[in-house]
């Protein structure tokens, strides 16, 4: 007697209106130097403050925790924690201190001076930490769209595009924030992208910050 095989289960039919869940998936921007740069400044504060409280006499242990939970969240805050997520609904930027999400038909211009920025409708200016401005990388981009523009007889290459024309700007931050403006541009019009910025700011770095920083003021007071 042979057993059947099992009836896959109908799976069911997307209405026209709806909108597939992987279209909402987050992109991803942060700073690989960043991160490998928090995590040696981890190590390093580690190894040093945990030196120092097994090893050092009368206060010196207590002042080396404090010093540790100060640095920290501090040392997370900048070089970690900073990150860019952009999906068809809205760009969430987590700063240092703060969280901001902001739905696409709220940004008016995503742009990258001498750091990475996003404007809102109301003319408000957040900072994009996770997407650091590097101009020795953008030089290195000119100098390859110059020799570009030799070996093109047609001049198609423009020596003198900015940040807009990607094909002639290779440096990775301008790429990520003409990327994150095409988002802008494609998705504000969008039913799902409508609303308001919301901004969150991150206690969970800066209640143990107040606490180390508290914990090295009673310390020295009561030196």
């Amino acid at each position: 007697m042979t057993t059947p095989e099992p009836t896959p289960e109908p799976r069911p039919e997307p209405s026209p209106g709806s909108t597939p869940e992987q279209s909402y998936a987050d992109r991803v921007f942060r700073s690989p130097l960043g991160i490998a740069s928090g995590v040696f400044l981890l190590v390093l504060a580690a190894v040093f403050a945990g030196d120092a409280m097994l090893r050092g006499e009368g206060r010196t242990p207590w002042l080396a925790l404090a010093g540790l939970v100060l640095a920290v969240p501090l040392i997370v805050a900048f070089t970690i924690r900073p990150a860019v997520y952009a999906n068809d609904r809205r760009l969430r930027i987590r700063n240092p201190f703060r969280s901001v999400t902001l739905p696409w038909a709220s940004v008016a211009d995503v742009r990258a001076g001498y750091s990475s920025e996003v404007f809102t409708q109301e003319g408000d200016k957040y900072q994009l930490w996770a997407v650091p401005v590097s101009l020795r990388q953008r030089k290195k981009a000119a100098r390859r769209a110059a020799r570009a523009s030799q070996d093109d007889p047609h001049g198609r290459t423009s020596v003198t595009a900015d940040v807009r024309q990607s094909a002639a700007r290779t440096a990775p931050t301008d790429q990520t924030v003409a990327d994150l403006r095409e988002l802008a541009e494609r998705h504000a019009g969008s039913p799902e992208a409508q609303g308001e910025p919301r901004v969150r700011w991150a206690y969970e770095i800066i209640a143990p910050a107040v606490v180390g920083l508290l914990l090295l003021v009673v310390l020295g007071a009561t030196g």
